[in-house]
């Protein structure tokens, strides 16, 4: 079975509800040194490389691109959640409120901002980006995709099932159809950016 090494990016230079696509911070950066070693370290050879297409996570694949003389693949669907909320300042307390939830409740108009975005279909998306991998695959990724997976693969609709720190490696095996957490990332107290 396709293993799957899931990573959150790196430390952003801000955060969600400030800027829309921001880059790595200084501690991002050597974040994403130390994950690129601890990923040669644990698989010792190359694998394919995606990234989501926002500059955290395209930064956050460099070391490791760098390293393997390899350039990711930009897969949208595993970028961050989409928001209904035009206002980046309103972003914040909309996906602050949608974490404490469940699928079930985040599928709401109040939510989506009545058909403005679909949540449904996009985390259908980040799970078809993973149950789609036919070999072994590094993905650098975000936050609620990451849970995204990991809710699939133990059954639990909550938006939040653990909270992966920046930088962490969650791991997942996939037979085509489903995903099996192998590992769960390092969690922190940790702010969504």
């Amino acid at each position: 079975m396709p293993r799957i090494y899931m990573i959150r990016h790196g430390e952003a230079a801000a955060g969600w509800d400030a800027d829309t696509d921001p880059g790595l911070s200084d501690k991002g950066r050597a974040q994403s040194e130390a994950v690129a070693r601890e990923i040669e370290a644990r698989v010792g050879r190359k694998l394919p490389l995606l990234s989501s297409p926002l500059r955290r996570c395209r930064e956050t694949s460099e070391p490791l691109a760098a390293s393997w003389a390899a350039a990711p693949a930009i897969e949208p669907r595993v970028a961050e959640i989409p928001s209904p909320i035009a206002d980046v300042a309103e972003r914040g307390p909309w996906l602050r409120r949608l974490m404490a939830g469940t699928w079930a409740e985040a599928l709401t108009p109040e939510n989506t901002g009545h058909g403005k975005v679909d949540l449904a279909a996009w985390r259908q998306s980040v799970v078809d980006a993973l149950t789609e991998r036919k070999e072994d695959t590094v993905i650098f990724s975000h936050f609620i995709a990451i849970n995204v997976a990991a809710g699939l693969a133990t059954g639990d609709d909550r938006l939040v099932t653990f909270r992966p720190d920046n930088c962490s490696v969650t791991i997942f095996e996939t037979s085509g159809t489903s995903l099996k957490l192998i590992e769960q990332g390092r969690e922190a107290d940790t702010k969504v950016n």
